[in-house]
């Protein structure tokens, strides 16, 4: 098609979009169901991971739960036991290749083939950035980005190969706006978006449009991930209610899910907005935690 053609045609599927978003508002967006299907969440054994477990078997699916921390996953299985599923436990510890793809393995063999994946497990380290530790800064990409492709290599050619599944990436308000002294968690975050975007546009260039993509990007939660988080227009939430939202999100196939919701809004502003208008935003915000410096002007 010429160019010429493209572009009146190019309007028109944005008015459509438009249209179609505007439709969504007054008519709900018809869940899909995932009982019986296998859901594995990494980073479950407390906070959002935990309580999306628990969405998940309130959904009557079939639980793979890894994290690092051998009580807290296993407390979350047994919840998700009493809730009526299958429940199994991994201590798995994300920053490993190594042990990501061995647990791949014994769940593919034991369990079955994963039909959705969630990649959640994450770490973080609020301080200045040249007082963040080198360990500390490879740790936060290799937990939050790099497994992420170690997980899809993993999972992922099933879910192509039956064009059914769905992958999730938890990235975070971070992943989209910045904050001082979370340099290195943004830009991993920042790398997390980018994953989820170039992977749906993958998936659709193969024509594997059965294999669903859903980005979830919070604000701050209320839990022992950041210290004593505060915002003036989006206060933490709590786990539980992020990830109610989340699931509507995910059973309706949504792509990029912002929570709250305003936080669309906000994005929205800082790229639109000139420099000093998007710092003004920020700044009304008043977004505060408790973060360290440890780095002091030198005299030479």
């Amino acid at each position: 098609m010429h160019l010429l053609l493209e572009i009146p045609v190019f309007f028109l599927v944005v008015l459509y979009s438009y249209l179609e978003a505007l439709v969504k508002l007054f008519i709900p967006v018809k869940e899909k169901c995932v009982s019986g299907q296998i859901v594995l969440i990494t980073g479950s054994g407390h906070g959002f991971g935990r309580a999306t477990a628990y969405e998940f078997a309130r959904c009557q699916c079939k639980l793979v739960l890894w994290d690092i921390n051998k009580n807290g996953v296993e407390e979350t299985a047994e919840e998700c036991r009493r809730l009526g599923v299958t429940a199994h436990a991994f201590v798995v510890d994300c920053s490993k290749k190594e042990d990501i793809y061995s647990a791949a393995e014994k769940v593919r063999k034991e369990i079955g083939d994963v039909d959705i994946l969630m990649n959640n497990a994450g770490v973080i380290s609020p301080t200045d950035v040249l007082s963040t530790e080198d360990q500390a800064i490879q740790k936060m990409f290799e937990v939050n980005i790099l497994a992420h492709y170690w997980t899809a290599k993993a999972f992922l050619p099933t879910m192509m190969k039956n064009n059914h599944g769905h992958i999730i990436t938890v990235a975070s308000a971070g992943g989209h706006i910045v904050a001082p002294f979370l340099v290195a968690y943004c830009s991993s975050k920042f790398a997390a978006v980018g994953l989820h975007r170039a992977l749906t546009e993958e998936l659709s260039a193969l024509k594997k449009d059965g294999v669903k993509t859903s980005c979830i990007c919070p604000m701050f939660i209320n839990s022992d991930f950041v210290k004593n988080p505060s915002s003036r227009l989006m206060p933490p939430l709590e786990p539980e209610e992020v990830a109610s939202q989340a699931m509507k999100g995910i059973l309706t196939n949504e792509s990029m899910i912002f929570i709250p919701r305003f936080l669309k809004v906000s994005v929205m502003l800082d790229r639109f907005l000139p420099t000093r208008g998007a710092k003004a935003l920020w700044k009304l915000n008043k977004l505060k935690f408790d973060f360290t410096i440890g780095y002091k002007d030198k005299e030479n």
